[in-house]
């Protein structure tokens, strides 16, 4: 898809990921036709290429909440709005209570996420059990439930935006990889790539893990640090597992789904895609897929779904988050740096929040009202020392 680099643009995003492609194509829609978006490998391969594809409104903080339920609704209606399958599965997202001092908080998550709209409720442990057969209701003390949910396949999501945002007028660059942003009395005046400058007033930054070097360029604090998640599938089984929700443990981030809804090889059809969020992986940009994290999977695994604690793995990979200190995304523009905006930090929810995010700052750059005050997603929270409280529902 990749278009000859224009020496100016109305807006240029930094970025071809999912967050990348959502601004350019919410940006194209709402008129503002001459975005240049600069990647600087292939559309969707950083980040994007490698989560879960979870879509879920199933957080604690209400901000979260409320720019997950608006994007929930945007990737039900994605073929209609956008004119593409992304293989959305509506599996439900169930959470895993295994302490008592843990059924308050869920119990107060599931109200802030009802009052969005997202039909969630807190079920006992026999019907956890039942929603999801490996789980072992002894285990538990509750679940929450959240039926609407599910995942979708991020390449297609990718695809549809890109495909959209170029149909509508955006230039869409691969293999660009952006060196610098110019400034002109302070505010932003263009982009480096190499030795060309492509002139623009506005640059949006959506390079993920890599984002911290951007906001640099600036003079723009994005605390963002890239830091490596593995999957792995477990092989075929004879008669095939049973569907079950996105199924996760809020104690140790434990989680598995079936693979054949959401991995990208026949082969995996009928196992399971497992993982957990090891907290010993050091930060960095590695992403070479290893087993060090399967032994606290499997540790977790025997004590809530035993069954699944001694299966065998055929394959799988590892990919980046992009956290920040307190796991909530960066949305907004510069307070500092006119003309600069940034969607980026999403601490493993950008795929999820991809919809919203894209469509905040578009209505920032087009001077229109969002439909959510992206204030509590502002990089200046930390400098202001107003980090939010650090998201519960975190994988």
């Amino acid at each position: 898809m990749s278009a000859p680099l224009p020496d100016r643009a109305a807006a240029v995003v930094i970025g071809g990921g999912v967050l990348g492609v959502s601004v350019a194509h919410h940006l194209a829609a709402g008129g503002l036709s001459d975005v240049v978006v600069l990647e600087a490998a292939e559309l969707g391969a950083g980040s994007s290429a490698k989560p879960l594809g979870g879509v879920r409104a199933t957080f604690s903080d209400p901000a979260n909440v409320e720019l997950a339920a608006w994007s929930l609704r945007r990737y039900l209606d994605f073929g209609a709005e956008v004119g593409c399958d992304i293989g959305l599965h509506r599996v439900g997202y169930l959470f895993l209570v295994r302490d008592d001092a843990d059924l308050p908080v869920c119990e107060d998550a599931v109200a802030v996420q009802n009052a969005f709209g997202a039909g969630a409720r807190v079920i006992g442990p026999q019907e956890a059990a039942a929603l999801c057969p490996p789980v072992d209701p002894a285990a538990l003390v509750a679940a929450s439930w959240s039926p609407r949910d599910g995942f979708a396949q991020p390449a297609r999501v990718v695809d549809g935006y890109a495909v959209a945002a170029a149909r509508a007028g955006a230039t869409i660059c691969t293999r660009t990889a952006v060196t610098g942003i110019e400034l002109t009395g302070g505010r932003v005046a263009g982009v480096r790539v190499g030795d060309r400058l492509v002139a623009t007033d506005t640059v949006i930054c959506c390079a993920g893990a890599w984002s911290a070097r951007v906001g640099d360029w600036v003079g723009v604090d994005l605390p963002v640090t890239p830091v490596k998640r593995q999957i792995a599938i477990t092989p075929p089984r004879r008669g095939g597992w049973p569907r079950v929700p996105f199924t996760l443990d809020l104690a140790t981030t434990m989680y598995f789904h079936n693979a054949s809804f959401g991995a990208r090889t026949a082969a995996a059809d009928d196992g399971l895609l497992v993982g957990i969020s090891d907290p010993d992986t050091p930060d960095g940009f590695d992403r070479e897929p290893s087993e060090e994290w399967l032994p606290g999977f499997r540790a977790a695994a025997r004590v809530c779904a035993p069954g699944l604690a001694d299966l065998p793995t055929t394959g799988g990979w590892a990919g980046l988050y992009e956290n920040t200190p307190d796991h909530n995304a960066l949305i907004g523009a510069s307070d500092r740096v006119p003309g600069f905006l940034y969607a980026t930090g999403f601490s493993g929810h950008g795929f999820l929040q991809a919809p919203g995010a894209g469509r905040i700052v578009a209505d920032l750059v087009l001077g229109r009202r969002p439909f959510m005050d992206p204030a509590p997603f502002s990089a200046e929270r930390f400098a202001r020392r107003a980090e939010r409280p650090r998201e519960l529902h975190i994988i």
